[in-house]
């Protein structure tokens, strides 16, 4: 794994387990803290599946101009 692929994944992770922190310590009924995470999960998954997309494309791209 390269060390950029390393560096990403690591801040990933660190922004993921700081929204779930911050969730936990929230004073707010279990119900809507777990609304809260599913969502924030789900944000995180969309923008990781787009910036891999977005990879893709412009690895394709490279490809083909080469």
């Amino acid at each position: 794994m390269k060390k950029n692929t390393k560096i990403a994944l690591g801040l990933i992770a660190a922004a993921t387990a700081g929204v779930a922190i911050g969730l936990l310590l929230a004073p707010e009924k279990g119900k809507d803290l777990r609304k809260k995470i599913k969502d924030s999960t789900d944000n995180l998954t969309d923008d990781i599946l787009s910036a891999i997309k977005t990879g893709k494309e412009k690895l394709m791209n490279v490809q083909k101009a080469s």
